[in-house]
């Protein structure tokens, strides 16, 4: 994308009163490789509220449509009145071109004034019937409405706070719901892992199995991580190898490894101290977003940091470095040398498995914290504070407007 030092060129369709569709609008965007901004989030539109905090899809290896994928984001800006601030799951079947809305979340399962917004999880129940979200109240079970029934909303058993931390300026008080943060749905749908902590005390993962009746059940913890810091990601391992039970978690200082059979975690060799780790992706291997740093798998559990890349961190100047803070790493399934990172200073992509990396420069500046591939056909969808983008960065047409900083 080429130099700009304005917001992202928008499809002249979206100007009119009735555009012919907001699909075709996005194709010719991207098709002429420009950046095409997502306008059709549900929401008040107000600051922030059009940043898809995560995004997931179906985990079964059956799953019937393999273009649905769904996003979570949080209507929690101060124009919006308290009773009606929400969280949206949405809905594309387009390769994030248009979303539907497919179940509200009401205010009084979160707590907008305690970090809500930033670290909210979201798992998808095999056949996409139903999820699991984390918020700062803990873990829910959210049903979609069906016919005249409301969206069903049901609170996952979790810990509690036993000793508050009053050096955080918004204590939780004794008995309070742990916040609840990374959070798994096995392929099968038998069970769910969901990992809580509170600002540093005693992080765990707790297991649920399905009920006959469709609930979430609590059966045991997982063996204790070893690590006080905060759980932020987590990912099985790659589905198409032999390590796809294994779970591998990001937390505040490192990763680790955790390994079903012999039930035991191993911390994954290879990276900085004190890295927190934002982002995993387990395409071929641990790929992990990092605090100043990306790094690539040499093993199953083993990992290098990309010390000779050089990231152009602001599109006007002349500024670059490999100390980028990033805060995810997606790796496209279906073409493993694609790769996007999000960070503080913007979006970048690799087409030669994330040794090298060019920065899209026609979005608006400020941190992108979400990056994911289309199912559909490969573009990538970007989302921080500033909305929800498109871009073609990996088509022949559009490369050649992507500035790249050559190997040192």
């Amino acid at each position: 994308m080429g130099v700009s030092q304005s917001l992202p060129a928008v499809s002249s369709s979206s100007a009119i009163n009735v555009p012919p569709s907001e699909t075709q609008a996005a194709n010719r965007d991207l098709e002429s490789c420009r950046v095409y901004r997502v306008r059709d989030l549900p929401g008040s539109h107000h600051f922030a509220s059009d940043f898809i905090e995560t995004t997931a899809t179906d985990p079964s290896s059956t799953a019937g449509d393999r273009n649905l994928i769904w996003g979570l984001t949080a209507d929690l800006s101060s124009k919006v009145s308290p009773r009606d601030r929400a969280m949206y799951i949405s809905q594309s079947r387009d390769g994030g071109r248009t979303w539907t809305e497919v179940a509200r979340v009401a205010s009084r399962y979160f707590d907008a004034d305690i970090g809500e917004g930033e670290r909210n999880g979201l798992s998808v129940y095999p056949g996409g019937t139903e999820f699991v979200i984390t918020t700062q109240l803990g873990a829910f079970q959210v049903i979609p409405p069906s016919g005249m029934s409301d969206t069903v909303v049901r609170p996952i058993d979790g810990p509690r706070v036993v000793q508050p931390d009053m050096t955080v300026t918004i204590p939780k008080k004794p008995g309070d719901p742990v916040t609840a943060n990374v959070v798994k749905i096995t392929s099968d749908g038998k069970r769910l892992i969901v990992g809580y902590g509170y600002f540093d005390l005693n992080p765990q993962l707790l297991t649920y199995r399905r009920s006959r009746e469709g609930s979430w059940v609590r059966d045991k913890s997982l063996p204790s991580i070893p690590t006080q810091m905060d759980l932020l990601s987590m990912e099985f391992g790659d589905r198409r190898t032999q390590n796809r039970s294994s779970l591998y978690v990001g937390t505040g200082d490192q990763a680790f490894l955790y390994k079903m059979n012999t039930r035991t975690w191993t911390q994954i060799e290879g990276v900085g101290a004190d890295s927190a780790i934002q982002g995993i992706s387990t395409v071929g291997g641990p790929h992990l977003a990092a605090c100043w740093g990306v790094y690539n798998p040499t093993s199953a559990q083993s990992v290098l940091r990309v010390t000779h890349a050089s990231f152009l961190l602001h599109r006007d100047e002349d500024e670059a470095g490999s100390n980028i803070r990033a805060f995810s790493v997606e790796v496209d399934p279906n073409r493993p040398s694609h790769q996007v990172v999000t960070s503080l200073t913007g979006v970048y992509t690799s087409n030669d498995h994330g040794w090298h990396w060019r920065r899209l420069n026609d979005l608006p500046d400020g941190e992108f914290r979400l990056g994911t591939f289309s199912p559909v056909d490969g573009t990538v969808i970007v989302s921080g504070i500033q909305g929800t983008f498109l871009a073609n960065p990996f088509s022949k047409a559009c490369a050649v407007h992507l500035r790249t900083r050559e190997h040192q």
